[in-house]
C-alpha cells in the first residue's frame, strides 16, 4: 500500500498563530510514519503560505513561542492543490491545525472543498458556526441545552450607545465575563468585577473581535469532554475538570500555555450521572452543529448542580498540555490512534457541500 502524503498546515493570521505551531509539532510527532509521509506548510501572520522543513522547530524554546518563517519557499495554493516552484506537492489529506479566524472558521475548509482536497475536521458550515459563539448559543439552546445568560455588544454599538449599554450590562450583575465572539485561547477575555472596569475590558476585547460576548460569571467547575469520530461512530471521552492555580482569576492565555498553572483532572470528580449527562450532551452538541472528525466541548457545572454548555471547539489544541489528547489517553486511546482516526474520517467525510 502506497503511503499517503499529509499536509500539516499551521500558523495562520489569527492571534493563536503560535499555539497552532505548537499543535502542529504534536501532530507531526503523532503521525504513523509507516503509513504516511507529511509536508509542513506554514501560514505567516501576514497570510503568506510557505513550505517549512520537516524538522522545523515547533516548540517553546527559552520561553519563546514558535512562529512561521516568512522567508521559507512560497507555496501556491489554488484549485489545482498545493505546489512549490511549479512542483505539485501531491497532497492526499490536509490537516489544518489552525486555530481561530482563517483556520477554524470555515475559510480554509472552503478552500479544501474548492480544491477537492480531503481534510481533517468539520466542514464549512459547522466550522463557521462553531467559531462564532453568538450563533452557537441559540443552536445549543434550541437543542435543549442550558447556555450562560448574556448578550452581544458590537464595536459600533458600543461607540454610539455607551451609557445605554452600560446600564444593560449592569443589569446582568457582577462579576461577568467579556470575551471575543470569535476568539480563542482566551485572548481578549476579561473577568470584570465592577462597572468601573467594564469600559476598559470591552475596549480590549474589541481589538480582537468587533463582536464582544457579555456573559454572567457562574460559580462553577470548568469541565471538558473530547469528541472523536471513529469509523463513522461519534464517541465521547471521559470528562475532565480544568484545574487552575489560584493566582489566576480564570482560565486565561497565560494560565493555559505559559505558566504551567493549569492541569486537567481525569476523570473529573463529579457525580457519575453528571458525567454521563455531559458525555451525552457533548455528542449532541457535535451533531447539532453538523461537526465532523473531532471537537472539544466545554461545560460549566455550577454550585447549584446545573450543567451549562459553554462552547464547542472544532480544532482543539494538540500541544503537550492540551486537554483533547489527554482526555482520549485517559479513555484508552493513544495519540497515534487519534491521528489515524482523524485521517480516516477525512477520507470518509459525507457532509461536504458536494457530499464528499
Amino acid at each position: 500500500m502506497s503511503k499517503k502524503t499529509i499536509a500539516i498546515i499551521c500558523g495562520g493570521r489569527s492571534s493563536e498563530h503560535e499555539i497552532s505551531c505548537i499543535s502542529a509539532g504534536g501532530i507531526r510527532a503523532g503521525i504513523d510514519s509507516a503509513k504516511h509521509d507529511f509536508v509542513l506548510i506554514g501560514i505567516t501572520k501576514a497570510g503568506k503560505w510557505v513550505l517549512l522543513p520537516n524538522d522545523y522547530s515547533l516548540s517553546i524554546t527559552n520561553g519563546k513561542l514558535p512562529t512561521v518563517d516568512a522567508n521559507a519557499p512560497k507555496v501556491v495554493a489554488d484549485v489545482s492543490g498545493l505546489s512549490v516552484n511549479g512542483r505539485n506537492l501531491n497532497v492526499n489529506i490536509v490537516f489544518p491545525i489552525l486555530h481561530g479566524p482563517y483556520g477554524e472558521d470555515g475559510t480554509i475548509q472552503g478552500f479544501c472543498e474548492m480544491a477537492n482536497l480531503p481534510y481533517v475536521g468539520s466542514g464549512v458550515l459547522a466550522s463557521a458556526v462553531a467559531m462564532d459563539k453568538s450563533f452557537t448559543k441559540p443552536i445549543f439552546a434550541a437543542a435543549g441545552m442550558k447556555v450562560v445568560p448574556g448578550f452581544v455588544i458590537t464595536r459600533e454599538e458600543w461607540a454610539i450607545s455607551k451609557e445605554v449599554l452600560q446600564k444593560k450590562v449592569d443589569g446582568l450583575g457582577y462579576p461577568l465575563f467579556v470575551k471575543p465572539a470569535r476568539g480563542g485561547s482566551s485572548r481578549g477575555t476579561h473577568k470584570v468585577k465592577g462597572a468601573s472596569d467594564f469600559a476598559a475590558a470591552i475596549g480590549d476585547t474589541h481589538t480582537y473581535d468587533r463582536k464582544a460576548m457579555i456573559e454572567v460569571a457562574i460559580t462553577t467547575k470548568e469541565l471538558e469532554c473530547a469528541v472523536l469520530e471513529v469509523n463513522g461512530e461519534v464517541r465521547a471521552s471521559l470528562v475532565g475538570e480544568i484545574k487552575i492555580d489560584s493566582k489566576f482569576e480564570f482560565y486565561d492565555f497565560q494560565a493555559k500555555y505559559l505558566d504551567g498553572a493549569t492541569s486537567i483532572e481525569l476523570p473529573a470528580q463529579i457525580p457519575s450521572a453528571i458525567s454521563e449527562e455531559i458525555r451525552t450532551k457533548a455528542v449532541q452538541a457535535f451533531k447539532a452543529l453538523g461537526c465532523s472528525g473531532l471537537a472539544r466541548v466545554d461545560f460549566f457545572y455550577s454550585d447549584k448542580g446545573e450543567v451549562f454548555i459553554n462552547e464547542l471547539n472544532t480544532m482543539p489544541g494538540f500541544t503537550i498540555t492540551s486537554a483533547f489528547p489527554k482526555m482520549w489517553s485517559a479513555s484508552g486511546m493513544e495519540f497515534t490512534a487519534i491521528i489515524e482516526a482523524l485521517l480516516v474520517s477525512a477520507l470518509t467525510r459525507n457532509n461536504g457541500v458536494l457530499g464528499n
